[in-house]
């Protein structure tokens, strides 16, 4: 028995035991705040972008729970009906629906919300979750940046040809997933699409930027109407969006950053926060982290840029006069 005693502590044991606890704690510790208020959702419906996989399939998950009615807006049709199949499996929430949203086409945005309209007549809350993350240059179908066009004009467009059914359905609220990477972004005014130089991730971090001038600018804009809008930071995910990291990155780099990623579980539970807590009824234009409110680089809060911006993306798109 004694052997087994100086077995159990020794060195050998002992030391990768504490690691073990040790990365556990972490773990734990960065999956960060938790939307446990109990809502009921029964008669609402939401629109999620991206909804097939990662954050946005495990956002689609718990309103299913809560009795939401969800469309999950995807590019693959055929993993977004597998998605779909497996969350109504487990929630027994029938009123789950996949169509058809290409962010990298104009066209396939315009589509998405004719089809729509001719289904519904209302839209309670809007989940800009969709996005790109550090891929090799590319350009959309209408030859925008890949990043700016998905994460930011992609969303700029879906938005505004749905303003008119989230007013109608007030109060109502539109979430947009930013990032923490918007802090080393700025707005290239100059080059706003990369046409003369291109760091994929400058550009991320740029179209993350443009996610919360974009949402600040249109807080202002819905002032009174019972439509309030928030962007927020999900925390460092593991999801697909990590596919188009280098080599040294996602096989040197990752396993020592592993403890503080989060789950997509996880990592869905601040978009929770902003869709459905009662508590944020009125509040519009804030940026969250972890379920709080929390701080935004000088870049985010310039009024200037904001409004900039939003003229250029109605050109871009166009769109004019978007929320009146």
């Amino acid at each position: 028995m004694s052997l087994i005693y100086d077995y159990l502590l020794s060195p050998v044991v002992i030391v990768p035991a504490i690691i073990a606890a040790t990365i556990h704690l972490l773990r734990d510790y960065w999956q960060g705040g938790q939307f446990t208020k109990p809502t009921d959702e029964t008669g609402k419906v939401v629109i999620v972008t991206g909804a097939n996989t990662g954050i946005g399939k495990e956002t689609v998950r718990e309103l299913a729970r809560r009795g939401a009615t969800v469309y999950m807006a995807c590019r693959n049709l055929e993993k977004c009906e597998e998605a779909r199949r497996e969350i109504v499996q487990e929630t027994n929430n029938t009123n789950i629906y996949t169509r058809e949203l290409d962010l990298s086409s104009l066209e396939s945005i315009r589509k998405f919300v004719v089809g729509y309209k001719q289904e519904q007549d209302k839209l309670h809350i809007l989940i800009n979750n969709a996005g790109q993350m550090n891929c090799p240059k590319s350009l959309t179908t209408d030859g925008f940046e890949m990043h700016l066009g998905v994460n930011h004009l992609g969303h700029f467009l879906l938005t505004n040809l749905l303003l008119e059914y989230l007013k109608k359905s007030a109060p109502s609220r539109i979430v947009n997933v930013s990032s923490l990477a918007h802090i080393f972004g700025r707005i290239n005014k100059k080059d706003l699409n990369s046409e003369k130089s291109y760091s994929q991730d400058f550009a991320y971090a740029q179209s993350k930027l443009a996610n919360i001038l974009f949402t600040r600018e249109l807080a202002k804009r819905l002032q009174g109407t019972g439509v309030t809008t928030n962007a927020l930071h999900p925390g460092v995910v593991q999801t697909e969006l990590l596919r188009h990291w280098n080599f040294f990155r996602k096989y040197f780099f990752t396993p020592f950053v592993w403890p503080i990623f989060k789950t997509p579980k996880s990592g869905a539970q601040t978009t929770l926060y902003a869709a459905l807590d009662p508590d944020l009824d009125s509040v519009s234009g804030q940026y969250f982290s972890d379920c709080k409110p929390t701080w935004t680089s000088p870049a985010a809060k310039n009024e200037e840029t904001g409004q900039w911006l939003w003229l250029e993306s109605e050109k871009l798109t166009g769109i004019r006069n978007p929320s009146n």
